[in-house]
């Protein structure tokens, strides 16, 4: 039997990635007293088999492109990377798959931490299997907050289960190149790592039920889907994958809907993420799964949980942050509610915010309804932040959009044959931008100003006296506003 420690704290997180981090030194900074449970590595998903790795692998492949574009530079390199030396790279970036730095920016910052499994027991309580063996019973004065990430999504596909296969954590943290590699999926995982995979040697073949990139303009999907042929991807669009069998020597074989087969090395499903939310014990204070047996979670602005059934008379006491809350799956958006909600929590604490907070203010996650940037680490870069022009007119606004080629003095310096593209949303009453997606080699460097203008509602009379640098790639901010009318 377990030894048991009974603690109390201000507020308990459990996981300890970038969104649980976050909300727990905003709730240190307000004053509270915090702990983090964790039963893996602390940084989470991000740091460790996500963003950092992922980048690693692709930044090199689009080094060595981008010299090859330019004369002069192009003559001074080699056709092809060194595949052990990315690796190394990489594995820098991942500490080598410790957590020795984070453990330490935790206990410098004030947090308690604890290794384990954690659960709810009941309102404002939590209880943790420690990976020591120790098992505490904690009890929260203020909130819990659920920071555990998310999950793959394992499609219903015949011969799936019986295969080694690999997901998006094995494909960034492997440590030999596969002759050849099978994507399921035509996302944004599955086109980066498409195409890191290829730069450093696999023979890859992408097989999608939909469009590649699908929630981008085609103009600007099509540029990516270029890029990754170009690299010798092989791109299967709009196909189902009927079944999978694991061959003796290993390899995988896919038969597809139009009855072709394909053969590879490894297989890489990359097919979604859903919310980590199972074996939490939600079900005890009353949440339960939808219809298709999937727990979801419903936050105000602040990242409350809302609709709890049995936990009256407790007030509000559980947030929820990051893909765990399920809004925006994105790092730097999960980081950005987990800032919001534990000044909102601290806010509550001292009496200081009580209901809804109000839309941009510092406790208030406003930007995930109006400004959302995504980029996509390709070669050439996918980049967008806010409406789409058919989000836009779902939504009820009355808009237009601009678009033109990326063909500025900045772009053909950048490098030879420069292929771009651009567009901007436009609400046609407030005469602001409600969204913009830039597509083209280094586009993400744009966003940042799309995403500034945007939050800050700029009128574009006033935006027109922003005035680019001559010569960048910038300056199709100037060539947008000008085939707008300005």
């Amino acid at each position: 039997m377990m030894a048991q420690n009974v603690r109390e704290f201000d507020v308990i997180v459990i996981g300890a990635g970038a969104a649980g981090e976050n909300v727990a030194d905003r709730a240190v900074q307000g004053g509270l007293t915090t702990v983090l449970v964790e039963a893996e590595l602390v940084g989470g998903e991000c740091s460790y088999w996500a963003c950092m790795p992922s980048k690693a692998l692709i930044r090199s492949g689009t080094a060595l492109h981008g010299a090859q574009t330019v004369p002069g530079a192009e003559e001074a390199v080699t056709r092809t990377l060194d595949a052990a030396a990315v690796l190394k790279r990489r594995d820098y970036f991942t500490s080598n798959w410790q957590d020795g730095r984070e453990v330490k920016w935790v206990d410098d910052s004030g947090i308690e931490l604890i290794r384990g499994h954690g659960w709810i027991t009941g309102p404002r309580t939590v209880e943790v299997a420690g990976l020591d063996g120790v098992s505490h019973l904690l009890t929260a004065r203020e909130a819990v907050v659920l920071a555990t990430g998310s999950s793959p999504h394992t499609p219903a596909l015949e011969g799936l289960a019986d295969l080694d296969y690999w997901t998006t954590r094995e494909a960034t943290s492997a440590q030999a190149i596969p002759k050849s590699l099978g994507i399921l999926g035509g996302g944004v995982s599955g086109t980066e790592l498409a195409q890191a995979f290829a730069r450093l040697g696999s023979s890859v073949t992408v097989v999608a039920r939909g469009a590649l990139l699908g929630s981008f303009p085609p103009e600007a999907a099509e540029l990516a889907a270029s890029g990754l042929r170009a690299d010798g991807v092989e791109l299967r669009l709009h196909t189902k994958t009927v079944s999978v069998t694991g061959n003796d020597d290993g390899s995988v074989t896919l038969l597809l809907d139009d009855g072709a087969t394909t053969t590879v090395e490894k297989l890489l499903v990359a097919t979604g993420r859903r919310p980590a939310l199972e074996g939490l014990g939600l079900e005890s204070i009353g949440l339960k799964p939808d219809g298709h047996g999937t727990l979801r979670l419903s936050t105000d602005a602040s990242g409350l949980v809302e609709h709890l059934t049995n936990t009256d008379g407790f007030g509000p006491w559980l947030y929820a942050v990051g893909d765990a809350a399920g809004a925006v799956m994105l790092t730097h958006q999960g980081k950005y509610e987990a800032r919001a909600t534990g000044d909102a929590i601290a806010a509550r604490a001292k009496g200081e915010l009580e209901g809804t907070p109000a839309p941009w203010s510092r406790f208030a996650q406003t930007a995930n309804e109006h400004a959302v940037p995504n980029v996509v680490f390709t070669d050439p870069e996918l980049a967008s932040v806010g409406r789409s022009l058919a989000n836009a007119e779902r939504d009820g606004y009355r808009v237009s959009s601009v678009e033109l080629p990326i063909q500025v003095a900045g772009s053909a310096l950048h490098s030879e044959r420069y292929e771009g593209w651009a567009q901007l949303v436009i609400d046609e009453d407030r005469q602001v931008v409600l969204g913009a997606t830039f597509a083209g080699p280094d586009v993400s460097e744009l966003l940042h100003a799309a995403t500034i203008a945007i939050v800050g509602e700029v009128p574009l009379d006033r935006l027109w006296h922003a005035v680019p640098s001559y010569p960048t790639v910038s300056e199709v901010w100037l060539r947008l506003l000008e085939k707008y009318g300005l």
